[in-house]
């Protein structure tokens, strides 16, 4: 994974992808709590 290499032209983490790697759970996770929360929510109506 080195698609901030690519778009911008630097290496945030020297070449290694864990950057990216952590951007990527970092989206993952915030979609699956807003899902999580939305259902939750609309269990309780």
């Amino acid at each position: 994974m080195d698609f901030i290499e690519r778009i911008f032209g630097f290496s945030p983490d020297n070449g290694s992808g864990t950057f990216e790697s952590g951007l990527v759970i970092a989206a993952i996770v915030f979609v699956a709590a807003i899902y999580f929360v939305r259902r939750r929510g609309s269990l309780k109506k």
